[in-house]
């Protein structure tokens, strides 16, 4: 049985109350810096909570920040994801056109795509209508 510590509930109901977010474990620390949790605790508890499969840990480009999600008991299966240059939001991406081009590679091209590390970057909706007031 695992050890479990008022702060680590802390981190866990963070990741929760933020499932729909992608957050860096600087973010983290910053929001819960006022809970008397710091960033040390925080990346141990990010480790634990990604090796017990409750937490999806994503790297976009090397040298930038691990981005972690809270997923719990649901296995997070593979999709592209978009990056938003101007807020970096990063999206779950499922489409079946691009899962018809992920088979046309490893099919044609004897390329197996690791979709889940697989990143577009661009300009998000709401960006772009804040940019130009228009819908793209």
């Amino acid at each position: 049985m695992a050890y479990k510590t008022k702060q680590s509930e802390i981190v866990l109901e963070y990741l929760k109350e933020n499932s729909d977010s992608h957050l860096t474990a600087n973010e983290i620390a910053m929001a819960l810096s006022g809970k008397n949790v710091g960033k040390t605790t925080v990346y141990r508890h990010l480790e634990k909570l990604c090796r017990d499969g409750a937490v999806r840990k994503y790297i976009l480009e090397e040298g930038d920040s691990a981005c972690y999600q809270y997923i719990g008991d649901n296995t997070c299966h593979s999709h592209f994801h978009l990056k938003c240059l101007s807020c970096n939001k990063l999206l779950h991406l499922e489409c079946d056109h691009l899962s018809e081009i992920e088979t046309h590679i490893n099919a044609r091209h004897n390329f197996k795509v690791d979709s889940s590390r697989t990143v577009f970057y661009g300009i998000c909706e709401e960006c772009a209508l804040a940019k130009e007031g228009e819908k793209i």
